[in-house]
C-alpha cells in the first residue's frame, strides 16, 4: 500500500495530508472534527471504517426500575467477589496473628485441617463471582450490537473517530453514572489484587532465612531419647549395638532431619577407629552418633553390619564405614554421614554437645554457602 493511498482508513503516513492525499483527513480537518459531538464522531467513524451494524438491542432505559434492579444484582455479585477475596487475605494473614497458628508438621488441630481448604474456597468463590458479575453486567446492562468491520491501519482521522468509539463504549456501559457498579468494581479489584499478590510472598521469601537446611532440633544440652521419650545412659547398650535416638524437644521424634543412630563400638572397632579431622572428640567413650539420613537421596540408613563395621542404606545400597568417620565406601553416596557431638549430663544421660556442624541429608547446590 502506498503512503499516499487515498482510500478511507489507509495508513497514509502523515498527520498533515499532502497535496495528493485526498482522504477523510482532507474532507474533515482537525478544526471540523473538534466541533463534532461524540455521537457524531462515533457514527462518522463507523461509516468511514467499513462497519456494518447488523442488529442493535439497546440496554435498559436509564433510571428505570429494570436498570436499578440490574445494577443492584451486578453490584451485589461484584461485592461478593471482593468480599471473598478480602476473606482470603484475612485467613492468610491472620493465621498466627489474631487467628490460630497453622502448621502442617507439628499440629493436627481443626484450624490446621481447615486452613488450606478455606483459602481455596475463598479464592474459588471470589473468581466465580467475578465471572458471574461480568456475565450479568454484559447481559443486563450493556446494549447488544452485532456489527461487521474490515480491519485496516489508521490515519489521524481513524484515531480520532476510534477514540470517540471507545468513549461511546464507556458511556454506553453506564459506569460514569452507575456509582454502585463503580464502587463494587473498585472493591472487587482491590480484593482480587490483594488475593493474588499475597501468595507471591512465599515465592520471594528467602528460604534460607534462619538456615533451616543447616540446622536441626539438636542443640547444646539436648538429651538423646528413644522413640518413647526415655533417656539413655552409657550402660544401657551392649557393644556392637545400634539404636535410633531423637532430641528430647517437642516434636523431636517427628522431625525429618533429627533421627540419629547411636552406636556402641566393640573393643576391636575402638582400636582401629579413625574419626574425621576436627571431630576426634565428638564421641563419648566407645559411643558415636551419626545422622540416620543418607547423604545420597535422604533415605533412612537403618542397616548395620557390626562384623564389617558398615552402615548400609537399603534404598540405593550406599555403605558407610563407621570406623572411618562414616565415610562412604560403596554406592552412590559421596559424603560421610554427619556426626553428632555427644557427652553425658550430671545425671549420666547422653546429651548433645551441639547441633550437627554440617547440614544433614542430600547435597544441594548452595550447601557450602549456608
Amino acid at each position: 500500500m502506498s503512503a499516499r493511498d487515498s482510500r478511507p482508513g489507509s495508513a497514509g503516513g502523515e498527520d498533515i495530508p499532502g497535496p495528493h492525499h485526498g482522504g477523510p483527513d482532507d474532507e474533515y480537518s482537525r478544526e471540523r472534527l473538534a466541533t463534532m459531538s461524540r455521537e457524531q464522531l462515533d457514527r462518522l467513524g463507523a461509516s468511514y471504517d467499513d462497519v456494518e451494524v447488523l442488529h442493535v438491542e439497546p440496554g435498559p432505559e436509564p433510571g428505570s426500575r429494570l436498570e436499578r434492579r440490574a445494577v443492584r444484582q451486578v453490584g451485589l455479585v461484584f461485592g461478593l467477589a471482593g468480599l471473598f477475596a478480602f476473606l482470603f487475605a484475612v485467613v492468610y494473614l491472620g493465621s498466627g496473628w489474631f487467628l490460630p497458628e497453622w502448621s502442617w508438621t507439628q499440629h493436627t488441630g481443626t484450624w490446621s485441617a481447615l486452613f488450606t481448604p478455606m483459602l481455596g474456597a475463598c479464592m474459588g468463590l471470589s473468581l466465580i463471582f467475578v465471572g458471574l458479575g461480568f456475565v450479568l453486567f454484559t447481559k443486563k446492562l450493556l446494549p447488544h450490537e452485532t456489527a461487521v468491520q474490515d480491519k485496516h491501519d489508521g490515519s489521524h482521522f481513524d484515531r480520532v473517530t476510534s477514540g470517540a468509539t471507545l468513549t461511546a463504549g464507556y458511556h454506553n456501559s453506564g459506569l460514569g453514572r452507575r456509582k454502585l457498579l463503580t464502587r463494587s468494581l473498585l472493591f472487587m479489584g482491590g480484593g482480587l489484587g490483594l488475593m493474588l499478590i499475597l501468595p507471591l510472598g512465599g515465592l520471594i521469601k528467602n528460604p534460607n532465612k534462619g538456615n533451616p537446611l543447616g540446622t536441626t532440633p539438636w542443640g547444646r544440652g539436648v538429651r538423646l531419647v528413644r522413640d518413647d521419650g526415655t533417656p539413655i545412659r552409657p550402660g544401657d547398650a551392649q557393644p556392637g549395638s545400634l539404636q535410633t535416638v531423637f532430641p528430647a524437644v517437642p516434636g523431636g521424634n517427628r522431625a525429618s532431619d533429627a533421627a540419629t543412630m547411636l552406636f556402641r563400638l566393640r573393643p576391636e572397632q575402638v582400636a582401629v577407629n579413625q574419626p574425621r579431622p576436627g571431630q576426634e572428640n565428638f564421641g563419648y567413650a566407645d559411643y558415636v552418633a551419626y545422622s540416620k539420613i543418607c547423604t545420597h537421596a535422604g533415605c533412612p540408613v537403618s542397616l548395620y553390619e557390626q562384623e564389617t563395621s558398615r552402615i548400609l542404606c537399603p534404598c540405593h545400597q550406599s555403605q558407610f564405614l563407621i570406623t572411618q568417620g562414616a565415610k562412604p565406601v560403596f554406592g552412590p553416596a559421596t559424603r560421610p554421614l554427619p556426626q553428632l557431638p555427644i557427652t553425658v549430663d550430671n545425671e549420666g544421660y547422653f546429651i548433645a554437645r551441639s547441633d550437627y556442624i554440617e547440614a544433614v541429608g542430600p547435597t544441594y547446590w548452595n550447601r557450602e554457602r549456608i
